[in-house]
């Protein structure tokens, strides 16, 4: 399935978020030198099945969302979702700019020989970027990860509690323009595996978690000694990695709840990630796109809607999320 609009469908897109981000002042020279830059390059989505039912590690419909705002906000880029895992044939991945993995665990890549045909791409400059769960892929595979982003999910020294994340500062970085400080619930990883001394690796979000979230007893995912002596010491949730021989990588250990890319700011940094990864220079605002609607946001749902739940459920969701 392809998440690249027609033509048709690609100006209405446009159009219509063009004319709401030129009342708000987005347009400009920086935008249509990332629009330009963005012109003929191609980013592919790979998602695996959906998991943890209606609302949660909704891998397609994120991964449509995001390829569908940057269509919109890039015209010229082509986005492509492969909703059946890795392709059969890694030649489908050559000339591509950029390659964004979003699943449980290993779902996408799976067998060694696709971890080496991606590495093999990963040496030519392809950007990579992987969001939340699929940072989990196990020491073994763990080595590929710290080459291609820079940092990956280590079980046992890495945990996985849901929490509310305060973003009081961003560096000065092209992943971070635009986005503001902003605080959100979320099922946010922390004490990832990084790179020694986190050489080519640039924090992008990073807050305090609660003292309680590092309390769990000693498991693969729930705490170790070394995540309860970090107490009161801020963690890094999503980083840029620029590779020593070329290329760039993107992790994010947020995107548990479907319903968090209704927040600007949170989708913000994971599309400005993207284009960064894809060569793409960022302008000044970051990648702007429209508000997800509650409609949007009940699309492309891998598990069936709940009896009792209704539209107006999902706004209170939403609403939720940036108040617990």
């Amino acid at each position: 399935m392809s998440a690249a609009l027609t033509r048709r469908d690609l100006l209405k897109t446009t159009a219509g978020w063009a004319g709401t981000a030129a009342g708000a002042g987005l347009l400009g020279a920086p935008w249509q030198v990332a629009a330009a830059e963005a012109a003929g390059k191609k980013i592919v989505f790979l998602p695996g099945r959906g998991s943890h039912g209606w609302g949660a590690h909704v891998h397609r419909g994120g991964c449509l969302l995001l390829a569908q705002c940057l269509t919109a906000s890039l015209p010229g880029v082509q986005t492509v979702v492969h909703p059946d895992g890795f392709p059969s044939d890694p030649a489908v991945l050559d000339g591509v700019a950029a390659v964004v993995i979003f699943c449980d665990g290993n779902g996408v890549i799976g067998p060694t020989a696709n971890y080496q045909a991606l590495d093999a791409r990963a040496k030519k400059g392809l950007g990579i970027a992987f969001l939340h769960y699929s940072l989990d892929v196990g020491k073994e595979n763990g080595k590929y990860l710290l080459d291609w982003i820079g940092g990956y999910y280590e079980q046992f020294w890495s945990i996985n509690p849901t929490w509310t994340a305060k973003f009081t500062s961003l560096p000065d970085h092209p992943v971070a323009r635009g986005v503001r400080p902003f605080t959100l619930h979320d099922e946010w990883y922390y004490h990832m595996r990084f790179r020694d001394r986190m050489q080519g690796v640039t924090p992008i979000l990073s807050a305090v978690p609660p003292e309680h979230t590092r309390e769990g007893p000693d498991g693969p995912h729930s705490g170790n000694p070394q995540v309860r002596a970090r107490k009161g010491l801020p963690e890094h949730l999503a980083w840029a990695f620029q590779r020593p021989e070329g290329g760039r990588g993107f992790g994010f250990t947020g995107g548990h709840f479907h319903w968090n890319w209704a927040y600007d700011d949170f989708r913000k940094v994971v599309l400005n990630g993207i284009a960064w990864i894809a060569g793409i220079d960022v302008p000044a605002g970051g990648i702007p796109s429209k508000t997800p609607t509650p409609e949007d946001l009940e699309a492309n749902q891998d598990s069936p809607r709940p009896k009792k739940w209704t539209r107006e459920t999902t706004r209170r969701v939403i609403e939720r999320q940036k108040n617990m």
